[in-house]
């Protein structure tokens, strides 16, 4: 059995199935591969389908574990829509890769949905409920939702930051009811992140209910996040004969992570860069190499406001030389006035409407010497679709954003939250509620 272990405690060591129900590490810490099994293209021969890459791709890390004979129609669910990878040049030298064709029209979908069918072949103890905690700084709430709505065993509670969403992130995050609960926090991504841990750390708290997380800190979010960087990967090796490099729009540090953990099991994955809004803890930790976690700041990417990333915790397990670490990964911080500028760009350069997240990969693209960007082929990480953020995309671009199908579908249904303190107490009295 292909075992996970404590960041902060190796001796904690798990099967797959039992780290997925935990969500966190008893100590605190998050799990993480033992060992990375050792893949290389050839071992994708014949799988041009995102589903049976991912499950190639997962099946050494789940290992024996009962999921194992599950995961053909556990990938089947979570890759039901395409990643795309959309050339950008007639050389093939810059690709963009659409990440938000699924039902809330972002990246975290594959992840959500992948969990949900984790946990649907998972027998939970009898007379307990699942209660699903999700920390949100826009997207991961409406994808964790989508893939747990209507699900009569299981309790899901998203926290979000009240105000520091965009509007259509926060109609998808409280358009729910039933078994969802919206919980507007008066804080910011850190405290509501903050308070998913405190509840894991409450012993009185977890003796009440089956508690489990679907933000990136559960290995059920993040395992399948790598398939689309496998896919993608292959893509670009199978074309080209190179490796592809990753430009990826970072905020807690789950997707980037997703990326390094497909490189380190052997994906022809090249460079790594990381593209972080103005919240600069993670470019200015490698510039320094002191860890210093801050407030969050307030941006036009919104999802990537996060100033005290979990993931970081995973990252410096994967290198824990920081040397090792400023050679595995570069990062850069994109100001709002830039992410701007890089969607009007975008459109008039490729016609291409982006996403202030992808936009401000597309800056740090740009920001890359010319030797550097000539010398790989390029990945921009699309992790969200536009039509989440047309008050901030439509007037750069001239036109209106065209929405999707499943987004229209949910901006019409009404919503409702409930406005709770950043703390604790007001988590469980929200939901004794």
């Amino acid at each position: 059995m292909t075992l996970f272990a404590s960041t902060r405690d190796a001796s904690l060591a798990v099967g797959f199935s039992v780290a997925l129900m935990q969500g966190l590490a008893p100590d605190g810490g998050l799990f993480v591969p033992i060992e990375f099994p050792r893949l290389t293209p050839r071992d994708f021969n014949e799988l041009e389908e995102l589903p049976a890459i991912a499950a190639r791709l997962l099946t050494p890390f789940v290992g024996t574990d009962p999921l194992t004979a599950a995961l053909p129609q556990l990938t089947a669910r979570a890759f039901a829509w395409p990643a795309l990878l959309q050339p950008l040049d007639e050389h093939g030298r810059l690709h963009v890769l659409e990440l938000f064709h699924g039902p809330t029209a972002a990246f975290k979908d594959f992840g959500a949905q992948f969990l949900a069918a984790c946990f649907a072949s998972l027998d939970s103890p009898p007379g307990r409920q699942l209660t699903i905690l999700v920390a949100t700084s826009g997207d991961t709430g409406a994808a964790v939702a989508s893939a747990f709505f209507g699900r009569p065993d299981v309790e899901v509670a998203v926290l979000f930051p009240k105000g520091l969403v965009s509007p259509a992130q926060e109609r998808q995050l409280t358009c729910w009811g039933g078994n969802v609960r919206s919980l507007a926090v008066r804080g910011t991504f850190d405290d509501c992140q903050r308070m998913v841990k405190s509840a894991f750390a409450d012993a009185e708290f977890k003796s009440r209910r089956l508690l489990s997380s679907a933000n990136s800190i559960n290995l059920g979010r993040l395992l399948p996040q790598m398939a689309y960087f496998a896919a993608a990967s292959l893509e670009v090796w199978r074309r080209y004969g190179e490796p592809a490099s990753f430009i990826v729009p970072s905020g807690n540090l789950g997707n980037a992570l997703a990326c390094l953990w497909a490189r380190a099991a052997g994906l022809p994955v090249g460079e790594v860069v990381l593209a972080h809004n103005a919240n600069r803890t993670v470019p200015d930790y490698l510039e320094t190499g002191a860890w210093r976690p801050r407030p969050s700041i307030a941006t036009l990417a919104s999802a990537m406001d996060v100033g005290d990333p979990s993931n970081a915790e995973r990252l410096r397990e994967l290198y824990p030389d920081f040397g090792a670490l400023r050679g595995a990964i570069s990062a850069c911080s994109v100001r709002d006035e830039e992410i701007r500028a890089r969607i009007s760009a975008g459109y008039e350069r490729y016609g291409q409407i982006w996403c202030p997240h992808t936009a401000t990969a597309a800056d740090a693209y740009e920001r890359l010497p010319e030797a550097r960007r000539a010398g790989h082929r390029w990945v921009i990480v699309s992790t969200a679709h536009p039509a989440k953020f047309p008050e901030i995309v439509a007037p750069l671009i001239g036109r209106a954003v065209p929405v999707p199908q499943s987004l229209a579908k949910l901006f019409a249904q009404s919503g409702s939250c409930v406005e709770i303190a950043p703390d604790l107490g007001a988590l469980r009295g929200a939901l004794k509620e």
